[in-house]
């Protein structure tokens, strides 16, 4: 296969794997992504998964990028957390829930961190597009109760405060009632207790 015809083929394709490419050309030679690699036309972003090196990364490119390399899996935790404003820090390394085994990918355009959950503990998160692709992303409501879950020492006023979460952004836009009803699915004594805690300081604050 020639390299043109594989970039005209999956020219809207943020990120490909070899499925990818077998669907175009089944007996592909693997010789040509070393080959295509060293003359920079593409890069490898993990074991099977490429980006073209022209691609344009920024923020959303990155997020369809994490939810295909370790699937299935949304975008959670600090960088969903950053993203409505909850948290004041920037996060440079994007952060996901998955059912696959907790791992980190440190690639040339990011630094990706997966954290593992129970299957039934994968939901709470919305699809949104991006030209033209779509990437899911943790809903305010599981995105914190996602960071709780994984932050046990965080279960006190004053832990509570080193977050300097944003009190008031969460709220104007959580719904209590969805909030409570993702809660209820944790099915965790421990998890109900510290959000407790945690809702408490929030009303106090």
């Amino acid at each position: 296969m020639q390299y043109i015809k594989l970039r005209e083929q999956l020219k809207n394709f943020k990120i490909f794997n070899l499925s990818d490419i077998r669907k175009i050309e089944a007996d592909f030679d693997l010789r040509r992504l070393n080959e295509w690699q060293k003359k920079n036309y593409i890069k490898k972003i993990r074991q099977g998964f490429y980006i073209f090196s022209e691609l344009e990364i920024n923020e959303q490119t990155l997020f369809i990028i994490a939810n295909r390399i370790h699937e299935p899996s949304y975008i959670s935790l600090e960088m969903a957390l950053s993203l409505y404003g909850l948290i004041p820090e920037a996060v440079y390394s994007i952060t996901s829930v998955t059912t696959q085994k907790t791992k980190t990918f440190q690639t040339s355009v990011a630094d990706f961190i997966y954290r593992h959950v129970r299957p039934e503990l994968l939901f709470g998160y919305e699809l949104r597009e991006y030209d033209g692709q779509h990437y899911k992303m943790a809903e305010m409501e599981k995105a914190v109760l996602d960071y709780l879950h994984f932050n046990s020492k965080i279960d006190n006023i004053e832990s509570f405060a080193g977050l300097r979460f944003n009190v008031a952004e969460f709220k104007e836009k959580a719904n209590t009632e969805k909030f409570n009803r993702y809660l209820l699915a944790f099915n965790s004594k421990a998890l109900t207790k510290r959000v407790g805690k945690f809702l408490t300081y929030i009303q106090n604050a």
